[in-house]
């Protein structure tokens, strides 16, 4: 299994405008809810806001990997993003996140919504990945970071 088999291109946020751990979460879901009309936005965000009540998803070094399962998806859905300005995501070192990863699976593939949610977390914890990530120039480039590393 490939992250890069999961991965859209317009599934790739280059620079969130959200302030907000509910704004980015909104943001984030955005894309999913035009590309499958049939996901209801405003229930996926419930379903990441009341994953985040059970602990934060912020895992540290500008990190946050939201995500949540919905009985309506029939494939697994992830969108990367990226906060110039950083966001106050209640992260585990109590630092804004800038790099995002969301992943909505749905209720019957546990067990590979757990296998990339490892590989997502192996990924982001390499630091040449994270810099290129934030620093790549824009979304193209974000991109070829993505499938380049994924």
């Amino acid at each position: 299994m490939r992250l890069g088999e999961y991965l859209r291109k317009d599934f790739v946020l280059d620079s969130l405008a959200a302030d907000s751990k509910p704004d980015v979460l909104a943001e984030l879901v955005a894309p999913v809810a035009q590309a499958f009309p049939d996901i209801d936005a405003q229930k996926a965000l419930r379903v990441l806001l009341d994953r985040e009540s059970l602990g934060t998803t912020g895992i540290g070094d500008a990190v946050a990997i939201p995500h949540g399962k919905m009985d309506s998806l029939k494939e697994i859905v992830i969108v990367a993003g990226r906060s110039n300005g950083g966001v106050d995501f209640e992260a585990l070192d109590h630092k804004p996140c800038r790099i995002f990863f969301l992943v909505l699976a749905p209720e019957h593939v546990a067990g590979m919504h757990l296998r990339i949610l490892a590989q997502i977390s192996r990924l982001l914890s390499d630091e040449s990945f994270r810099g290129a990530f934030l620093d790549a120039p824009d979304r193209e480039s974000l991109w070829r970071v993505l499938t380049s590393h994924a």
